[in-house]
C-alpha cells in the first residue's frame, strides 16, 4: 500500500485545445487534448498506474475505504478540462431518471477554475423561472443563451452544479472537474457545429426538456476550503505554502490533484496537473512545497441539530467531525410541540438547499433535546424547558425528511460531541461534566454514549455530595448541582460578601454584578475570595473523586464557563483526585481536562448519535 502517480486517460474532443499538454504536463497523442480523465474506473476512460494496471485493478476494496462499500460501483471521476471553444449547452439527468431510462447513473459535478481568459466565463442554470414552453421555443429558435445566467470566472471560484442543471462551459476555461461516475449527457444546444466526419452533432432535446430544472438558479457556497459536498464525493483545496500534514483514515482514499505550482507528496515531486492517490488507511501524509491543490474524498453526512429553549442550531456534519455548514433559527416553544418541530423541519431543509444537498446525500438526523429522553423510542418523556409530555419528535421529523433520526439529551449529546471528536477523542471510556446554571453530565464508556434505563441514567448533576447539604433545583438537598454549578458560585459569593463587608470583592460595587467569575479574581488578593474558590473546588472535587472511584474512567472533562479559568481550576482538582481515588496510583490514571468544542459540542454529538 503506498502513494501512487495516476496516469489519465485523456480524450481528443472537438471544442478542446492543448493547454494540458503545452502546460500541464499530459503525455499523449490526442490532438486537441480536451479532457485528461485523472481518477476514472468509468469503462469510457480507465486511469492507468505506473506499472500498466488500471487504478482498478490495483486497488482493494480496504485501500478504497470504507465508505465506498454503500456503493455498487466506484463513486466519482476526476478530471481537467480544457476548453477552446464553447462546450455545448447540457444537461445530466438525476440517478432516478438515469436509472430507469438509460440504465446508467445520472450526474452532479462541481467545476473549480483551474484558469480562465480574459472575459472567459460559465453558463449556469435559468436567470429565471422559465415554462416548458419557453425552454422548448428558446431551443428552436437557438435564443437559449438569453435565458441562462452567464457568470465570468476567474481562478479559485467553484461551482456546483447538481443533475437537472442546464449548463455550459465557455471559451478559455481550464476546470478541475469532480463528477458522479457517470458519462451521460443530454445536449441541448451545440452552435450548428458537426463533428470531425462533418455531421451534425446528436442532440437529446427531448430527454432534456424532462429532466431539466427550470426555475431561476441560485449560486450557492460554502465556508473555509470546503468547495462542494455530496454523498459522491467530498472536495476540499489546499494552499501549500511550507509544508500541511494530512490523514487518509480507514474511511476513504484522498486524491490530491495538483492545480498550479508544484511541490512534492511524502517526499515525490508533484507538478501542476499531477494527480496522487493515497490509500484509505494509509494514515499520515505530508504535502510540501508551494502550490494550489484539490483533495477529494469520499465522506458520510448528517444533520446536527441543538434544539435549546431560545435556539435551534442546526450542521451539517461530515463523518471527521467537521461542520460543513451551520444556522440556527427561534425555537418558539410557544407554539407547541408541532410549531417547534416544524421549525426544526424548516431548518434542516435550508440546511440542505445551501449545501445544495438532498436527503439521499445524508445519512441521518441526531437530535439532542432537553428533559428526560427515551432514545430507543425518540420520544421526549418529560421537558419542562419546552413544557412537553410523552412527544415522539423523532417519528415526526423523520416522516417530513423521509431520513432517520436519533435522538439523546442534549447534555449526553455535548459528552458525546466531545469524546468522538474534542478532547476525549483518544479516550473509549470518558465522563462530562458541564458546569453552567445546572451540573449537566454525561458517559460515554467503551466508546458508546451510556444512558440507562430507557435512557434515563447519567444525571451527574444529582448524586449527593453532602447528605442534607443545600437546597437543589430537583428537590433534594447536597446535589453537586447545588455546590458546582455557576450558580451555586454566584450565590457563595454572594454570601461571603454579605458576612465580610470588608472583602475587596465589594470593589465590583455592587453585589448585583457578582458573575462566576468574581472569587477567581479576586483569589490572590482576597481571603474571602479565596475561601470561595477554595470551597467550590473541594465540593466538585468531591462529584469527581466518586464518578472517577464508580467509572474509572480515563478523562474526566469539564465545560462551562468556570473553565476559562484553566489551571486555576484544573491543577488543584487534579490533585484532589489523584489524593482520593481509590488505590491512588496503584490503579489507572485519571486525567482531568477542559472542553474544546464548546457551543459545536451539542451540535456535533447530535450527529455523532447516527456515526
Amino acid at each position: 500500500m503506498k502513494i501512487q502517480k495516476l496516469i489519465p486517460a485523456c480524450k481528443d474532443y472537438l471544442w478542446g485545445g492543448n493547454k494540458l499538454k503545452d502546460k500541464y504536463g499530459k503525455q499523449t497523442a490526442c490532438d486537441p487534448c480536451a479532457e485528461s480523465w485523472e481518477l476514472s474506473f468509468h469503462p469510457d476512460g480507465k486511469t492507468m498506474l505506473p506499472g500498466g494496471l488500471t487504478l482498478e485493478e490495483a486497488f482493494t476494496k480496504a485501500e478504497l475505504g470504507t465508505n465506498i462499500l454503500d456503493f455498487s460501483f466506484f463513486p466519482l471521476l476526476i478530471k481537467f478540462i480544457d476548453a477552446k471553444s464553447n462546450l455545448s449547452v447540457q444537461v445530466h439527468p438525476s440517478d432516478d431518471y438515469a436509472l430507469t431510462h438509460e440504465n446508467s447513473l445520472g450526474k452532479t459535478e462541481m467545476w473549480y477554475i483551474v484558469e480562465a481568459d480574459e472575459g472567459a466565463g460559465i453558463y449556469l442554470g435559468f436567470n429565471r423561472d422559465v415554462t416548458l414552453e419557453e425552454y422548448e421555443r428558446a431551443i428552436k429558435k437557438n435564443t437559449l443563451t438569453e435565458l441562462l445566467n452567464f457568470y465570468p470566472v476567474k481562478t479559485g471560484e467553484c461551482y456546483f452544479i447538481p443533475s437537472g442543471t442546464i449548463h455550459a462551459i465557455g471559451a478559455g476555461c481550464l476546470i478541475c472537474e469532480i463528477q458522479q461516475n457517470s458519462n451521460l449527457t443530454y445536449r441541448v444546444y451545440d452552435y450548428g457545429r458537426r463533428d470531425k466526419n462533418g455531421n451534425a452533432r446528436e442532440l437529446h432535446i427531448d430527454k432534456a426538456l424532462l429532466v431539466t430544472d427550470r426555475k431561476k438558479h441560485t449560486l450557492r457556497t460554502l465556508s473555509n476550503n470546503t468547495l462542494g459536498v455530496s454523498k459522491y464525493f467530498n472536495v476540499k483545496k489546499l494552499e501549500v505554502d511550507g509544508s500541511i500534514s494530512l490523514n487518509a483514515n480507514e474511511k476513504s482514499f484522498n486524491c490530491i490533484t495538483c492545480t498550479e505550482g508544484a511541490g512534492r507528496i511524502n517526499g515525490i515531486e508533484m507538478n501542476q496537473g499531477d494527480s496522487f492517490f493515497v490509500p484509505a488507511g494509509y494514515g499520515n501524509y505530508i504535502l510540501e512545497g508551494r502550490m494550489t491543490t484539490i483533495m477529494t474524498d469520499v465522506r458520510k453526512y448528517y444533520l446536527g441539530i441543538d434544539l435549546g429553549g431560545t435556539f435551534i442550531k442546526g450542521g451539517i456534519v461530515d463523518d471527521h467531525g467537521e461542520i460543513i455548514l451551520r444556522d440556527k433559527v427561534p425555537t418558539e416553544s410557544e407554539k407547541g410541540a408541532d410549531g417547534v418541530v416544524a421549525n426544526i423541519i424548516k431548518l434542516c431543509n435550508n440546511l440542505m438547499d445551501k449545501a445544495n444537498l438532498s436527503a439521499s446525500d445524508l445519512s441521518g438526523v441526531g437530535m439532542g433535546v432537553p428533559g428526560m429522553i427515551d432514545s430507543e423510542r425518540g420520544e421526549v418523556v418529560y421537558s419542562n424547558n419546552l413544557n412537553w409530555k410523552d412527544f415522539s419528535i423523532a417519528d415526526n421529523v423523520s416522516k417530513a425528511l423521509g431520513l432517520p433520526v436519533k435522538i439523546a439529551n442534549d447534555a449526553n449529546v455535548a459528552a458525546l460531541g466531545e469524546a468522538k471528536f474534542g478532547c476525549g477523542k483518544d479516550y473509549r471510556n470518558s465522563v462530562m461534566l458541564t458546569l453552567g446554571t445546572g451540573v449537566g453530565g454525561g458517559m460515554v464508556l467503551d466508546g458508546k454514549l451510556f444512558e440507562g434505563n430507557r435512557s434515563a441514567g447519567a444525571e451527574l448533576g444529582h448524586m449527593i455530595v453532602k447528605a442534607g447539604g443545600e437546597q437543589c433545583t430537583c428537590g433534594l438537598r447536597g446535589c453537586l448541582e447545588a455546590y458546582a454549578s455557576a450558580t451555586a458560585l454566584i450565590r457563595d459569593t454572594k454570601r461571603a460578601m454579605l458576612e465580610n463587608t470588608q472583602s475587596k470583592m465589594w470593589e465590583i460595587s455592587s453585589i448585583d454584578k457578582v458573575t462566576g467569575k468574581t472569587a477567581f479574581d479576586y483569589y490572590d488578593i482576597d481571603e474571602t475570595a479565596k475561601k470561595v474558590v477554595d470551597n467550590y473546588i473541594e465540593m466538585l472535587g468531591v462529584g469527581i473523586v466518586s464518578i472517577a472511584n464508580m467509572i474509572r474512567p480515563e478523562v474526566v472533562i469539564l465545560g462551562g464557563g468556570v473553565c476559562s479559568e484553566g489551571e486555576r481550576l484544573i491543577d488543584p482538582l487534579q490533585k484532589i483526585l489523584d489524593r482520593n481515588i481509590f488505590a491512588g496510583d496503584k490503579g489507572p490514571e485519571v486525567k482531568i481536562v477542559t472542553a474544546k468544542l464548546e457551543n459545536d459540542a451539542g451540535l456535533l454529538g447530535a450527529a455523532a448519535l447516527l456515526m
